[in-house]
């Protein structure tokens, strides 16, 4: 997935009202207001002064003309911030057949009502295989060297999701729950069960359930995200 026009470096200011983020545009020292397409917590990386990369856009419709895809940190490692990201990522590598676990399917359909008022994020079809419903979540909390954690708060709907994977298990399909790090300093993942214990347990029934786990990390740039190598998921320390 490459990025739409090139990024821009920038500081950041404050991030706030979760979607808004006060930044300071290297190249001339203007102060704007760019979009954070992202409603979680942002844990550690929404500091001032952190170095971000931010996507403009003329796009008359849009009232904010630069959107936040990046943070670069101290150490030249990239996260990427956009949660919109990994559903782009996951279509083209399951169209390439490069998530190997799933590569036998042709048909890919995004956002396919299912369950109770929900859309999956991918329906996977093949004569002679089982529909497979596949449900992707951004990753990008890291507390711990080379760990990468989900959730980074509290999140009903992701344990929806979980929930709503294991009634497809029961009905005779088959169910993914795919985790993609938007990191390059991680080579593992675990469930931040402190900070949700609650989606903790639904993923352990989820699995229990037959729901397939998958995790993959990322290679990204300044030029744009994709998919990179299969991650293992740790158990509960």
């Amino acid at each position: 997935m490459r990025f739409q026009t090139p990024l821009v470096p920038a500081r950041l200011i404050r991030r706030y009202k979760r979607f808004l983020a006060d930044v300071t545009l290297e190249a001339d020292g203007r102060e704007v207001v760019a979009h954070c397409p992202n409603p979680g917590s942002m844990m550690g990386l929404a500091e001032s002064g952190m170095r971000v990369w931010l996507e403009p856009n003329d796009d008359p419709k849009k009232k904010l003309k630069f959107g936040w895809r990046l943070v670069e940190m101290p150490d030249g490692h990239w996260v990427g911030i956009d949660t919109g990201v990994p559903n782009r990522v996951v279509k083209e590598a399951l169209l390439a057949g490069k998530v190997s676990e799933l590569s036998a399917y042709q048909a890919v359909r995004p956002e396919v009502r299912y369950s109770t008022g929900s859309r999956i994020d991918f329906l996977l079809s093949e004569p002679g295989l089982p529909d497979t419903y596949v449900e992707v979540k951004n990753v990008h909390l890291k507390r711990r060297a080379r760990l990468a954690e989900f959730p980074d708060c509290v999140t009903e709907r992701g344990a929806k999701h979980l929930g709503d994977l294991s009634k497809m298990i029961a009905e005779g399909h088959r169910a993914v729950m795919l985790y993609l790090v938007q990191r390059t300093d991680c080579d593992c993942m675990q469930l931040a069960r402190d900070l949700d214990p609650g989606y903790g347990s639904v993923f352990d029934k989820a699995r229990s359930a037959g729901v397939e786990i998958l995790c993959y990390d990322t290679r990204i740039s300044r030029e744009g995200v994709t998919l990179g190598a299969s991650l293992p998921v740790l158990e509960p320390m």
